[in-house]
């Protein structure tokens, strides 16, 4: 996990959208409404980062009403939080190397394929952080599912990465929170993650979003030569499953 930031300083606002609307019922047949799926979709692809669509009681056959609740996280002036892309493929890649490359990230030393990073990571909590003129990203969260059983359905492992040069930005702020908002949406209960105890950057940020120290299990692995420390964390979340 990548040294995150220093001083956030200020953040640009985000948004919340919540309209009621009309959409497209489970039978087949003609109409015009896009269906819950399809307009989840749309939105993320507009780049909310969560959008819940509830649909509501269907007294007859057809078109229903339904609920639909969106939201953009805050972020710090010039850049935009927003869904990853399969654009920005090259970008995630070379910030993922660069933070490895610091020694202070991961026991891996280099950066998987986007075809296996596009496997393991999934598709609804991956973030990225862009500048807002010229696309570039500038940051990345995703995450893993810890286990294919279904007790730990609701538990996954993060991953944050952010560009060397932007360290200090708030932009490792900005995607951790907009990742803890999809998650609960999506009605995730716990985020963990191993960081290595010199990451000591690393180790404030998620206390100051809520995360708590686990236990630290010593010489956990060889990494560059040496035994390496890894503290655990997670966060549990206070909404889902209280």
């Amino acid at each position: 996990m990548d040294d995150p930031d220093g001083d956030p300083g200020a953040e640009a606002p985000g948004g919340r959208l919540g309209v009621s609307d009309i959409i497209a019922g489970p039978e087949p047949g003609p109409s015009s409404a896009t269906t819950a799926e399809q307009y989840r979709r749309d939105l993320l692809a507009a780049g909310f980062t969560t959008a819940t669509v509830t649909a509501g009681h269907q007294a007859a056959p057809g078109p229903r009403s339904a609920i639909v609740q969106a939201g953009k996280p805050a972020s710090p002036p010039g850049t935009l939080v927003r869904p990853m892309r399969a654009g920005d493929a090259t970008d995630v890649l070379a910030i993922y190397q660069a933070g490895l490359d610091t020694g202070n990230a991961s026991f891996e030393t280099s950066a998987p394929s986007w075809e296996k990073f596009d496997r393991v990571k999934l598709p609804g909590h991956r973030h990225v952080a862009a500048d807002a003129t010229t696309g570039t990203v500038l940051g990345w969260i995703a995450a893993t599912a810890v286990s294919e059983r279904c007790v730990y359905a609701g538990v996954v492992e993060h991953s944050l990465y952010v560009h060397p040069d932007q360290h200090g930005r708030g932009i490792a702020r900005a995607l951790l929170r907009a990742f803890v908002d999809s998650t609960e949406t999506a009605g995730i209960w716990t985020i963990q993650a191993g960081v290595f105890p010199e990451n000591t950057a690393s180790l404030r940020l998620h206390a100051g979003a809520g995360f708590r120290v686990v236990g630290t299990r010593e010489k956990l692995g060889r990494h560059h030569d040496r035994w390496r420390d890894v503290v655990l964390i997670e966060r549990r979340s206070p909404a889902v499953g209280a």
